[in-house]
């Protein structure tokens, strides 16, 4: 492939490849602002292989070539984080016979689901690598570090939430120990992920400190 997978935990590998949306030059924090590279997840769980949020690198003929080396019969589930991450959804759905279902119902006993309320997003938790999935929600940061969405990132939902309602509603991650935090947008954290997850959370939470003006 000319985008190369990372096995990260025994069959868990994330790979990056060019957005074909993606345009440079986006004005900073607008729905536009995010780099070029997105990543995608494939997890191996006994029979099933699991691609959440995949996006076909260039060299489309080498990744198929390794995709099907990892599955090697074993049953498709394709997961979709969030409706703007369908992505390449349909040809894994074509060539595997996958199914797309992400109801709790579906899933494979090794992943768990976290719908975040209001946000229009559902995270995935697989707990033996202790890894977390999110899609538009979490963000890498700069030096290792995550962050919430900018608030244009939420302006197309009815509640319109903030930032902060968002942080809030993602509290709950906080009792899970997470060492990775797989974002498809950004870097990933591949240790300390609860304690990185904490910070961006606490960030957006806390109130903007107030600043009192003498009126005269």
């Amino acid at each position: 492939m000319s985008c190369t997978a990372v096995e990260l935990a025994p069959g868990l590998w994330r790979w990056t490849a060019p957005h074909p949306a993606w345009r440079p030059g986006a004005r900073p924090g607008s729905p536009l602002d995010w780099e070029r590279d997105v990543g995608s997840v494939m997890y191996l769980t006994g029979e099933v292989a699991v691609f959440i949020d995949p996006l076909l690198p260039p060299d489309r003929d080498g990744f198929w070539l390794w995709a099907d080396n990892q599955v090697a019969g074993r049953r498709v589930s394709v997961l979709t984080t969030i409706r703007w991450h369908s992505r390449d959804r349909a040809a894994f759905v074509e060539r595997y016979g996958a199914v797309t279902a992400r109801a709790k119902r579906h899933l494979p006993d090794a992943i768990q689901s976290f719908a975040v309320p209001n946000a229009g997003e559902t995270m995935y938790w697989l707990p033996a690598p202790r890894a977390l999935v999110p899609g538009d929600r979490i963000l890498g940061a700069p030096a290792g570090k995550l962050r919430v969405c900018p608030e244009s990132w939420l302006r197309y939902l009815p509640p319109r939430p903030s930032p902060r309602q968002v942080a809030d509603a993602l509290q709950p991650l906080l009792d899970l120990p997470i060492e990775q935090v797989l974002v498809s947008h950004g870097q990933p954290v591949l240790r300390d992920g609860a304690i990185a997850l904490k910070r961006a959370l606490d960030a957006t939470s806390s109130p903007p400190t107030s600043q009192c003006q003498d009126g005269g």
